[in-house]
């Protein structure tokens, strides 16, 4: 089955469900608002923040929940072992609703996340 492409987040984000899009918005301001240098994209069919040169953030759209995860998520400081994956380095916050998305965590995971592509 070959991946549907998206030419923006903008448009990968429309084709996802209502529920989603919510989310999805919600996420957007945040990430926006913690590292307003990453640039939005869509790589591998997901929504995704990348940094000066590696791709930082991304979106994964399941059926009922939202990947938020972190390409070099294994580095990240993780003591309530709140990340999931077992992955060489990827890692993810399962995203079900507006209140699974704890402001205070995520920002400092994006910001950790994002200092790390910055540090290479």
């Amino acid at each position: 089955m070959k991946m549907k492409a998206y030419p923006t987040f903008d448009l990968w984000a429309k084709d996802q469900s209502a529920t989603h899009r919510k989310l999805i918005s919600a996420l957007r301001r945040l990430v926006k608002k913690v590292s307003p240098r990453l640039v939005e994209t869509v790589k591998w069919g997901n929504g995704c923040w990348v940094g000066k040169e590696y791709p930082v953030i991304y979106l994964y759209a399941d059926r009922d929940h939202l990947q938020f995860g972190f390409f070099n998520g294994s580095y990240l400081k993780d003591p309530k072992k709140l990340l999931h994956g077992k992955a060489r380095y990827v890692r993810h916050l399962k995203v079900y609703g507006a209140s699974d998305i704890d402001v205070k965590v995520f920002s400092r995971f994006i910001r950790e996340a994002a200092k790390n592509e910055r540090q290479g």
